[in-house]
């Protein structure tokens, strides 16, 4: 095999990779053919198969690294096999006289003796409380002085509109508008989705009109426990933002550098450390925002990787005649403009020249220029952020829905059903609103939306909403069980440790593979998901149960529970076939099935505790709805310590783990506690009422 050349493809204007290949010649006895090997792209002859493993560009040479392996005949028995496998499982599913047939049957029968579709789960209507998202204000330290001039910073709303469509590439080579822009540097540094009133873009402006300015504007986000950061900089301890001149001494030196730098050498960092590291990203993003040097919008004419510069790199980028006297010129004449045009109200020179930037945009930068289509539909994504109003509403619904269908149970009246209905009909429309969400997502990216910690997430719920609407057809409970932990997955997807910004994928990631593996992988979580709380549900009933209500009770309860072996059993099939795929995925990329890899392990291990947690009726003293019920929600920690854990215990090609000493959350200890005590509570009632 000889190496003709490599190619390293990186993203626009950055040294990310986004591919990499090596064009070889193979040379046999037989035959000699060229051939180009690359990541998720192997080459195959006579049973040997080459993998693109890696490159290496710190010496004096460039070195590609190529993983080989002879295997003729063991890649397609392997396939046969898990061909064989895939149609298995999924027959399950659908053929007939099996254990989920019987289950479907049986779901008909009970549904045909009940009275009502639907109960209460009274114990959630006292417990619900759903967190808002509340922006955070600026502190007590803002003086008046300061806040009187950010005002008279106001750009106009309207050229903010016109300047959201101003095309900027980031230091990973993704091409985004200067809205998304603005609102990924106001989140990251201030914490908020605003700031003082002033839109994203309003205040991005501001820092580009008057930087000398935001040095004393308190907007740097300070975590509120951490007072040792605030004696650091000697701020009010009550203070939520410091200023940027906060971390710089009279002498010009940055006060918090040797703190950064000793954190940074740590594996393991104490709160502090890990507080400090963060305040310390988003003072070096502000200031590369006052700097300017982070703007960049100006497409270097015919680069071979449409490389795009900021203002003050112009200098040094190689503009020729009338496009260098642009360049170096445009920006601050439109900043002379705006500053005119705060005090006119006239925007009409400001706009000229902005238009002139993106002209310039169109013409040089044509290669990566994203669509006018794409750019209005991200501003528009930006704005009505979808996922965090879904929480919001489904939240809501959510509580209404537990509210009439506990009505339901003792006022069995035309119009309540009507009510639950109609509710039910609300949520279809926001599962829809969900979907198009995940839709303009993708479309925006141009990646499948669950890529990332917070991508999956959402993709979750919209997973769990899918199958609960599927599993809940006829059932108010089922849905209303669903809506609730939709509301509760979108909420946790908006803390503050998850980033929702959009980002470029890193090369093994940018195959359909991602869309096969990833998303039956994480898709199984959804039915798991359902099964959880509906373990959680039957098992509220129990405890809930009395003389009067038992018949009752006990229909709802097994339907629920039949509801919920369904889900784990789909659930299953599909973590199972994600995982062999998973496995080829492996096999296509490095030369290998399977690598004990911490996440794949982990996988597999969640695949045994379920596949226990179904046969556990074959098994004398762990037979019954009481042992079930409780076994799916406690089983359900282990597709949490797959999908979250291992990406901050363990290291591995699937985690984020780098060292840094992770605890355990305190919401695991509450919830296993509550599930253990729910139970023992729920084990009276069913000796009492369900035993025999």
């Amino acid at each position: 095999v000889k190496l003709n050349d490599f190619q390293l493809e990186k993203y626009p204007g950055s040294e990310s990779a986004a591919s990499f290949a090596s064009e070889v010649t193979v040379i046999d006895t037989d035959e000699t053919f060229d051939y180009r090997i690359f990541m998720n792209h192997i080459l195959d002859h006579k049973g040997y198969k080459f993998f693109q493993s890696s490159y290496d560009l710190s010496g004096e040479t460039e070195e590609t690294h190529l993983s080989v392996n002879h295997d003729f005949l063991g890649t397609f028995v392997t396939y046969l096999g898990y061909s064989l496998l895939y149609t298995g499982l999924i027959c399950i599913l659908f053929a007939k006289n099996t254990r989920f047939d019987y289950l479907k049957n049986g779901l008909k029968k009970i549904r045909k003796k009940k009275l009502t579709l639907s109960i209460a789960a009274t114990l959630f209507l006292s417990t619900i409380s759903f967190g808002q998202h509340t922006d955070h204000q600026p502190n007590t330290i803002t003086n008046k002085q300061i806040d009187s001039i950010l005002k008279a910073n106001f750009v106009d709303i309207k050229h903010a509109e016109s300047f959201n469509k101003l095309v900027i590439q980031d230091a990973g080579g993704r091409m985004k508008p200067a809205h998304t822009f603005a609102s990924e540097l106001v989140r990251k540094v201030s914490n908020t989705e605003k700031f003082k009133d002033m839109e994203p873009s309003q205040v991005l402006l501001s820092i580009i009109e008057n930087p000398r300015l935001w040095f004393e504007v308190p907007v740097i986000y300070l975590e509120e426990d951490n007072t040792k950061i605030r004696e650091t900089l000697n701020i009010n301890k009550d203070s939520l933002y410091a200023r940027l001149s906060d971390f710089i001494t009279p002498r010009g030196a940055y006060k918090i550098k040797e703190q950064v730098a000793e954190a940074q050498k740590k594996n393991v960092k104490n709160k502090f450390e890990k507080d400090l590291i963060k305040i310390d990203k988003r003072v070096g993003l502000l200031y590369s925002a006052i700097g300017g040097g982070i703007l960049r919008i100006y497409p270097i004419p015919n680069d071979d990787n449409n490389t795009w510069v900021s203002q003050p790199e112009t200098s040094t980028a190689g503009f020729k005649a009338t496009d260098s006297v642009f360049v170096r010129q445009s920006l601050p004449v439109y900043i002379q403009f705006l500053q005119e045009a705060k005090k006119t109200k006239d925007y009409t020179k400001a706009d000229q020249i902005l238009n002139g930037i993106k002209k310039f945009q169109k013409k040089f930068g044509a290669a990566v220029y994203p669509s006018d289509k794409r750019i209005d539909l991200e501003i528009s994504y930006n704005k009505i952020q979808p996922f965090l109003k879904l929480a919001k509403y489904y939240g809501f619904v959510s509580a209404l829905l537990i509210l009439f269908v506990f009505i339901a149970i003792f006022n069995n009246k035309k119009w309540v059903n009507l009510v639950v209905k109609g509710l039910i009909g609300a949520v279809i429309i926001l599962f829809i609103f969900h979907t198009l969400g995940l839709i303009s997502r993708w479309y925006i990216s141009g990646n499948a939306p669950w890529s990332n910690a917070y991508e999956s997430i959402i993709y979750v719920a919209w997973a769990t909403m899918l199958f609960g609407l599927f599993f809940g057809r006829k059932s108010a409970l089922t849905i209303t069980a669903t809506v609730f932990l939709t509301a509760i997955i979108l909420a946790f997807a908006h803390q503050n440790w998850l980033d929702p910004e959009i980002a470029n994928l890193v090369p093994v990631l940018n195959s359909w593979w991602l869309l096969v593996h990833v998303s039956i992988i994480v898709a199984s979580y959804g039915p798991f998901s359902l099964g959880m709380i509906l373990g959680i549900f039957a098992l509220i009933l129990m405890a809930f149960t009395n003389e009067k209500n038992k018949t009752r009770m006990n229909l709802n309860i097994k339907e629920i529970t039949i509801i919920n072996e369904m889900a784990i059993t789909v659930g299953l099939v599909m973590l199972t076939i994600g995982n062999f795929l998973g496995g080829m995925w492996a096999n296509e990329s490095w030369g290998r099935y399977w690598g004990w890899d911490p996440k794949e392990t982990w996988a597999l291990i969640s695949i045994m505790i379920y596949a226990f947690v179904l046969h556990m009726r074959l098994i004398p003293g762990l037979r019954g709805r009481l042992s079930f019920n409780f076994a799916s929600a406690f089983a359900y920690l282990s597709i949490m310590m797959t999908y979250f854990g291992v990406n901050f215990y363990l290291s591995g090609l699937h985690s984020y783990a780098s060292g840094d000493q992770s605890v355990t959350p305190k919401e695991a200890y509450i919830y296993i506690t509550a599930l253990v005590l729910l139970t023992v509570i729920a084990s009276f009632k069913y000796k009492k009422y369900f035993k025999k």
